[in-house]
């Protein structure tokens, strides 16, 4: 196996010197750029991800049917609002998707979440991030990071190592909306968040990449703008393109549907991108639409074969016939029986907040989980198997490298094309930075010289 091969030498470098040295550039590094979740440094191990030519070739070609199945029912969904009520939207979300943005596609700037077991091929994604997806900027920063430790110098002098950039196609893509809306000139980006965010170290990153470009940027906290005559302003700086990264349940459940940021979106007095309609698809039921067999007569050929593929069996749990490998079942009493084989997810949540594993939880513990999904939009889906890979870690007593599961999660430009792609690491099956655990490393792409 070639990708094993490529680990092994990179693991065969690190004496315990060669580790400390790069440990302590790396933590110097990570200070000195801001690389920190909250106040926790984003890497804590010292191997980036790698990946094959051949396996980012087949992850780029994989998702691309999958995208213009996603575009589908995203399309047809705002048309038709029979369609529309298998995505859970509540009454605001109703309201806000009716406007249109201004310009082309409902999810512009997105991530699609999954799991890539490379020695199978196997690939599986269970979550599509189409509202805010992060990280982009920190990836970049870690790249520049990592070819600068002294035991990635050494591994490249038998490996080709290309890194897999995103910042300037998180521009473009701001650009080209802003563009389409009828913006003309450079405009003034706010980057729209909550101040207290553990994010804020990424925006930060972006604003100076973005001022790099010659485009003005200032990070803005949504409580701190107010809308006066056609303007969208803080202070005295005129916002006429929001980079959105505030989640929209957050904002309108702390300003309401009359407030600064949705009145000048709403007048069109302000270009924001990912749009309102971007909640379609962040939805989780957006998955049980696209695997649900009653709308499988939506999809062409190839996006079928994709979909069967690469998204695992996810339906909404409610109370109803459906099938599972082909066959008929009664959704609930099956959710009971096969609990070992089921995830429950929450329709509109991040974080891996509301997720129960089926395998990790008792028979009585899982029923009164179903019961409350059955409260509640929730979706149901099948466990997919979680890779691991080996990665070293310089702890008290030396360097130690033991397996940790990761995922695989593609950056989507243009809701038609990935550029790049983020990976976490874990000891956790949840796998989430923003639930406490892990760790982010950059992914490159290698090749034997």
């Amino acid at each position: 196996m070639a990708l094993r091969e490529a680990i092994r030498t990179y693991h065969d470098l690190l004496t315990e010197e060669l580790a400390a040295e790069s440990q302590g550039q790396l933590a110097e590094q990570m200070q000195m750029r801001g690389l920190f979740f909250g106040d926790r440094p984003l890497c804590t191990v010292l191997r980036p991800r790698f990946l094959l030519p051949e396996q980012y070739t087949f992850l780029r070609k994989a998702i691309r049917p999958l995208l213009g199945a996603f575009d589908k029912i995203s399309e047809l969904a705002v048309q038709d609002a029979e369609f529309r009520k298998q995505f859970g939207l509540v009454d605001w979300e109703e309201e806000l998707i009716r406007h249109d943005p201004g310009y082309r596609g409902h999810t512009p700037l997105t991530r699609l979440d999954a799991f890539f077991v490379t020695d199978t091929g196997e690939l599986k994604f269970t979550e599509y991030n189409a509202e805010v997806p992060a990280a982009s900027a920190y990836s970049d920063v870690l790249t520049e990071v990592f070819y600068g430790l002294p035991v990635m110098g050494m591994f490249m002098r038998e490996y080709v190592v290309r890194p897999l950039p995103t910042r300037h196609a998180v521009l473009h893509v701001l650009m080209r909306a802003y563009r389409q809306w009828g913006g003309t000139g450079k405009p003034n980006i706010a980057i729209l968040d909550w101040a207290e965010v553990p994010t804020h170290s990424e925006f930060e990153l972006f604003m100076q990449y973005f001022q790099s470009q010659g485009v003005a940027c200032e990070i803005v906290d949504p409580r701190e703008v107010e809308y006066r005559h056609g303007r969208l302003v803080h202070g005295d700086y005129h916002i006429n393109l929001i980079y959105k990264r505030v989640l929209i349940t957050e904002l309108i459940e702390r300003g309401g549907l009359d407030q600064p940021v949705v009145n000048a979106v709403r007048d069109g007095a302000v270009c924001m991108v990912n749009p309102w309609r971007c909640k379609l698809l962040y939805k989780k039921m957006s998955l049980a639409v696209l695997s649900d067999e009653e709308n499988a007569h939506l999809f062409d050929e190839t996006e079928t074969a994709a979909i069967q593929a690469h998204i695992p069996w996810t339906r909404t749990v409610e109370e109803r016939k459906t099938t599972y490998g082909g066959l008929p079942i009664d959704l609930i009493p099956f959710m009971h029986k096969y609990k070992d084989q089921l995830v429950l997810k929450p329709n509109d949540d991040y974080g891996g907040h509301g997720i129960v594993l089926g395998w990790q939880t008792n028979a009585s513990g899982w029923e009164t989980a179903v019961q409350e999904a059955l409260k509640a939009p929730y979706i149901v889906q099948e466990r997919v198997a979680i890779p691991t890979e080996p990665y070293p870690s310089l702890l008290e007593g030396g360097l130690h490298i033991y397996d940790r599961m990761l995922d695989t999660a593609p950056f989507i430009f243009h809701g038609n094309y990935v550029d790049g792609c983020l990976t976490r690491l874990s000891t956790d099956p949840l796998l989430n930075v923003s639930a406490g655990g892990g760790s982010t490393v950059p992914t490159f792409v290698v090749e034997k010289r």
